[in-house]
Formats: C-alpha cells, structure tokens, sequence
C-alpha cells in the first residue's frame, strides 16, 4: 500500500464513521455547513489524526497522485472535505500559497489555513456591468479573466482596490482572502485579512449547491488598502500565479466529487438490490441493472483520467491542457453518474432520504464551476488548429 493510499484508507474510515452521521445535522443550510459545524467535524478530524491530510508535518504536499487517493475518500460524504480541510477554495488556496508565499506570508496567511483554523475566498470572478446587474450582456471576469475591471492603484506604500466580484466562494466567514486586480502592470493578486469594512458582501446567492460553507456571495470592494508587502508576487503576475492554483484545483474537484458520485452509487445499488418491483428485484430488470453496470464503467473511466492527469501534473508542468481534458470528461461521466442514481431511485433519489439528490444538485454545478464544459472544449478546439498549423508548417 502506497502512502497515499495508506492516509486514503484513513480518511475513508474517519468519513464513513464519524462524519456521514453529520449528514441530517439541521446546521446543514442552503448556504452551505455553518462555521461551528465545521469547526467541530474538524475537531474530531484532528484527534483522527486526518486533518488537512494533504499537507505533511514538514509543510510539503502529497504528490497528486497521493492526493486523487486522499480526496476521493474525503469525497464520500458532500461534508468529508470540510471535515478533514481539503474542501474547495481553501485547498486551492493553500497549494497556491504553499507553492508561492513568502515566509512572511505564509506563518501569516497559510499557517490558519492548514491548522484548520480559518476560511479562505478567493476573489477573481465579476459580475457582467449592463445595467450593475449579474444577469447583463456585458463582459465580467469569469469565465475569460481578461475582461477583469477591478482595479488596484498604488498609493504610497499601499495598493488600493476598486471592483465588485460575484459567486464568491466562502466569503461570508472567510478569514483570509486572495483577490485579484488589475494594475498598470496588469492583474496581480494580494491577500487580505478578513472580514474588511471595504470588503462588503452584498448577498450570499441562492444556488443548486449547498456543500460549501458561506455560500456564494456578491461583494463590493470599495477603497480596500492593502499594503504593498501583502501582494503575491509582483505586479503584473497575477494571471500567472492563477495558472499555479487552477490547473490542480480543477482536478482535486473531480476527486472529491468523485469520492461523493461512489458514495451515491453505493445508495443506488443498495435501493436496487432491496427493492422490488414485478416480482423481482429492481437490479435484475435490465432497464436498472444496466445503469448500475454503466456507473461501473464511467467511475474506472474517470478515475485513470484523474489518475492520468495527477501523473502529468507531478512531472512539474502545468497542465493545463491535460486538467481541461479531465474537467470536461470526469464532469460530465459524474453527471451521468448522479443523474442514473436519482433515476434508478426513483422518488426516493428526488427527496433528502439520501445524499443522492444532493450529490445531483452538486455535480450539476460542477460542469460549470472552475470553467463550463463548453470554454474548456473551445479552449482544446483551439489547440487542435495551434497543432495543425505546426504540423503545416513543419
């Protein structure tokens, strides 16, 4: 047994026993787990000896292969993440400042992080500007980055920060911020303490997904002074540092969603093999056998995508071409996977019986967050014509 799949085991044991059972905790709302219910489960993950498992005592990570072992058990319960700190954005978040904060920043930043002590947010999406309002046809910084309109300009020793964001992750009981701005440099990124009077969050939306403590909130920033040793990097780097943090942080959502879509398909096959219909189980009409068989199939696929795409990441590349592969095609097989479990369930899988509708409702977001689907195959598109020009050229 490998050392991740040794911590896996760990975890695994530590989510299905003392964490499922959190599962119809009332503290569990539309916006996500409240903050004392997270700070309990972490409690108990620490005296497991599985929290924030990723990270080892002498600050390095796992590789992310180790990791895939890790978080797809944390995965098996929609809490397990939160439980042992692997859950998004503060995973992503403590990989990009382990791998880029100074000392400084990180006893400061990180250090809360990894103890499980604090929240993070990261603060890069913005709303579209016609009309002020999310829903207008103009451009904001999702999806494309570029048309980022949140400003950052020097002031003495300081930067001061002008913009709204929207969908937030965290924000509201966030502790630690990362937020990207645009200089004269270009974007850059500077972390902040939180909650900030300049920062305020307009609302927490109302979303498909609850997993995520705080929600996803709109936020204004008005006049936020942060001062010049709190800028990751250097002016200018942001969207370099962004290509850091994403890249892995879209797979290690495909792990842990994966661990959850196992989990629902665990739920399903126990309903199929229990109930009966037409004088036989569910499990022997092949309308329902078949869909079980097809979970089998799309869960081996998705997982050596993972596995594929952690190997490429751990030879010090980016990845970025590889993690949008895997984005789309581990996505949408999950998809496939949640949807066939509510079928297969019937009325019980659209009720809160089981984790099955919630696991639904979560992937459902999955194929939008960290880049829909369709930008990722536009943005493969795109290299399937950069290749073909080479090769013409050639």
């Amino acid at each position: 047994m490998t050392r991740g799949q040794e911590i896996a085991a760990k975890v695994e044991a530590f989510v299905r026993e003392q964490i499922v059972p959190y599962e119809r905790d009332p503290r569990c709302g539309d916006h996500g787990p409240s903050d004392a219910l997270v700070q309990e489960m972490r409690g108990l993950a620490r005296a497991a000896g599985v929290l924030t498992p990723h990270i080892l005592p002498d600050g390095d990570h796992l590789t992310h292969r180790e990791t895939a072992d890790v978080l797809r058990a944390s995965g098996l319960s929609p809490l397990g993440p939160l439980a042992v700190n692997v859950m998004a954005p503060d995973e992503g978040n403590m990989y990009l400042l382990g791998k880029k904060a100074s000392p400084e920043l990180k006893e400061r930043f990180l250090k809360p992080l990894v103890s499980g002590e604090a929240r993070s947010a990261f603060f890069m999406t913005e709303p579209a500007m016609d009309g002020g309002g999310e829903g207008g046809g103009g451009g904001g910084a999702g999806s494309d980055p570029s048309m980022m309109r949140t400003t950052a300009v020097r002031d003495g020793n300081h930067w001061v920060i002008n913009g709204r964001k929207t969908f937030i992750t965290g924000a509201d009981g966030a502790k630690v911020g990362i937020v990207m701005a645009k200089a004269d440099e270009g974007a850059s990124m500077f972390l902040v303490d939180l909650p900030d009077p300049a920062i305020r969050i307009e609302r927490v939306l109302d979303t498909i997904d609850s997993s995520m403590p705080g929600g996803h909130s709109v936020v204004t920033i008005d006049n936020l002074r942060v001062p010049a040793d709190q800028m990751l990097g250097d002016p200018g780097d942001g969207f370099k540092l962004a290509q850091v943090r994403l890249a892995p942080a879209r797979l290690t959502h495909c792990m842990r969603w994966h661990g959850a879509c196992a989990r629902a398909h665990e739920i399903a096959t126990d309903y199929a093999n229990r109930r009966h219909a037409f004088g036989k189980p569910l499990v022997d009409h092949e309308g329902v056998g078949f869909m079980l068989a097809e979970n089998l199939i799309d869960l081996k696929q998705a997982e050596l995508m993972i596995d594929w795409c952690a190997d490429v990441l751990d030879t010090g590349v980016l990845g970025t071409v590889e993690s949008s592969m895997a984005k789309v095609a581990v996505s949408e097989a999950l998809m496939r996977i949640a949807d066939r479990c509510v079928q297969v369930m019937g009325a019980t899988g659209v009720s809160g019986d089981t984790i099955v509708e919630q696991v639904f409702r979560e992937i459902r977001a999955f194929r939008i967050y960290d880049g829909p689907t369709e930008v990722h195959k536009w943005s493969l598109a795109k290299k399937v014509k950069r290749d073909w020009k080479a090769a013409q050229a050639a």
